[in-house]
């Protein structure tokens, strides 16, 4: 069942982003041109090294059908839509746990690498016989992730490897609503 509130609350950030971009910098974000990974997002050349780009609705259906089959379970509907509303590179943001950057997929290449990602996350905390949940961002301490509780889909601070251990929202909507597109301004070298 789509969650129109939770596509607009990710469709909002998307564009909250590349507006804070361009005022910041007056051009749209920046990626590294990497002919290996395409993507619908790149609009156009910046220079030699960096393209510009910029979130895109995902317009041909993508599927978690294979992930759940894969590991006999159901993934929250709010995770398949969040991994499934836009193409995008990971979007910085502000909350009030701290800084932390929102995962998405590239491309439909890196939609198949991504659930590779997530299968592997999901068998480690079988073998740990720990509750399931489904990474969506990286916090600005490597050692801890933001995911979402399988069986109820609240939002959680858990340490790689470990249990959750914060509840930081009651749904994927509710949090994405709190958020602040971030910006890094490298420090001039003056």
């Amino acid at each position: 069942m789509l969650n129109h509130r939770l596509f607009s609350a990710i469709d909002l950030l998307s564009q909250q982003y590349v507006s804070a971009y361009q005022q910041q910098f007056n051009h749209l974000p920046l990626v590294e041109i990497d002919e290996q990974w395409p993507s619908p997002c790149i609009v156009e050349a910046f220079d030699e090294q960096l393209n510009k780009w910029q979130p895109q609705k995902i317009a041909q259906p993508l599927s978690f059908a294979n992930v759940e089959e894969a590991l006999s379970i159901t993934i929250h509907s709010d995770v398949c839509q969040y991994y499934t509303s836009i193409f995008s590179e990971s979007i910085a943001a502000t909350c009030e746990e701290g800084e932390l950057s929102l995962l998405f997929a590239w491309s439909e290449d890196d939609f198949s690498r991504l659930q590779e990602n997530l299968i592997g996350h999901v068998l480690m905390k079988q073998k740990l016989k720990q509750q399931i949940t489904l990474f969506f961002a990286l916090t600005d301490d490597e050692n801890y992730i933001l995911s979402v509780n399988n069986n109820d889909g609240t939002v959680w601070v858990e340490r790689i490897g470990c249990e959750p251990h914060k509840q930081i929202a009651n749904s994927l909507e509710d949090f994405i609503a709190t958020l602040t597109p971030f910006i890094y301004v490298a420090p001039s070298k003056e």
